[in-house]
């Protein structure tokens, strides 16, 4: 097979990664178990503190022994905490779940981005990135849809068993890991004999030498924690809405959709709209979209959501686009192992706080605080992008 067939290899392992059948009961799931939102708070952090100690080694591991080595390491842990959760009824077995997925989904970040970008650059169609990686964005939308709509028609069986089928669709991603093909790029000089000396100079170049890809790096890392946190807050507020559980499952789909179609558009988007106009809409749709969900308590705010998962849509390829430009090809998945990181380490220092206000308070008040904390942090960073003369 030629390198060229790892785009529909990431495709098939993005839809695996994404199709998950437990997604539109999780919390549900949790609770039925005994758990609160301070305890799905909890485990989210502490998976996402798994991922922020391991994601910029794991870059590295893919920068130095190969991105697809690196990918077949993620999809195997991936499998192994499906697995757990099958066998798991309480709060210590739902955490070591976590841990395994969290180690899996270090593996995979940054991984598979490098992967596309590099190999398309070896068939000399570097400029085709965001065109397939908004379409591999949106097949794992589609893919994370179809499983709102199956995993809450299972779910109607028990709550577990969801998981069960969710087994068989992580060892497809695990196989299809395996028949990867390693592109050719230059690999670091010294990469497997000093490996804490190269993590370092990554760092400093990214954070310290090139200001323009460290503002990328924490713009792109804040919006991301910004969606990441909204998806936590979803089944909560279904739930404040009285929303019935088969519905859960149908308006998660739609919510899917609405990130994959314009997923799929972003590179066009991208040409028609100016760089820097792009920027700070990405930023006010999403902290508009934290103000008008918390302030409308009706099934208007659904509304909101599906503008809010429509920017996200659009944001997460442009913005991705925007830093691998900057990127050299050697470094380019531990930087992106280095964004990963900034978001799981903001989400992971901010959602337990989140997920204690809304059980203490309420859940508007959790909303309202997280629309001003990304507020605050998006809106330094986008001012100092802003100021720059080419960007």
């Amino acid at each position: 097979m030629s390198i060229g067939s790892n785009i529909w290899k990431l495709y098939v392992i993005k839809a695996s990664k994404w199709m998950t059948l437990f997604m539109p009961i999780i919390w549900l799931f949790y609770e039925e178990n005994g758990l609160t939102i301070t305890d799905l708070f909890v485990i989210q952090a502490i998976y996402s503190v798994t991922i922020a100690l391991i994601e910029i080694p794991s870059g590295y591991v893919a920068d130095v022994f190969g991105r697809k080595n690196s990918m077949v390491i993620g999809t195997f842990f991936g499998f192994v905490g499906i697995l757990i959760y099958c066998l798991s009824f309480g709060f210590d077995g739902f955490l070591l779940a976590a841990l395994c997925l969290g180690v899996g989904q270090s593996f995979i970040s940054g991984s598979d981005t490098a992967l596309m970008y590099d190999s398309l650059a070896e068939l000399n169609r570097s400029d085709d990135f965001i065109r397939l990686e908004g379409r591999t964005i949106s097949m794992g939308n589609l893919a994370e849809a179809m499983a709102f709509i199956i995993g809450g028609l299972l779910a109607q069986i028990s709550l577990r068993t969801p998981f069960y089928y969710q087994v068989g669709i992580a060892l497809v991603g695990f196989v299809v890991a395996l028949l990867l093909i390693e592109p050719k790029v230059h690999r670091l000089e010294d990469g497997r004999s000093k490996p804490w000396k190269n993590i370092k100079k990554i760092i400093h170049y990214s954070i310290i030498e090139n200001t323009i890809l460290r503002a990328y790096i924490f713009y792109s890392a804040i919006i991301g924690a910004a969606t990441l946190t909204m998806a936590w807050f979803t089944q909560p507020y279904f739930k404040a809405l009285d929303i019935g559980l088969v519905y859960f499952g149908l308006i998660g789909a739609g919510l899917n959709l609405a990130v994959a179609i314009p997923s799929f558009y972003a590179y066009k988007i991208e040409r028609i709209i100016n760089t820097r106009i792009l920027l700070s809409l990405i930023l006010l749709l999403i902290i508009a979209g934290y103000f008008t969900v918390a302030y409308i308590s009706t099934l208007w705010g659904l509304l909101i959501l599906f503008l809010f998962y429509i920017t996200r849509g659009v944001a997460t390829p442009v913005l991705r686009d925007y830093m691998n430009r900057h990127i050299p090809s050697n470094m380019r998945a531990t930087v992106m192992s280095i964004r990963s990181f900034i978001i799981r380490v903001f989400f992971a220092s901010t959602s337990p706080f989140l997920g204690y206000v809304a059980d203490l308070y309420s859940l508007q008040y959790a909303l309202y605080l997280s629309g001003i904390l990304f507020l605050f942090f998006g809106l330094i960073i986008l001012t100092y992008l802003l100021s720059q003369e080419k960007i």
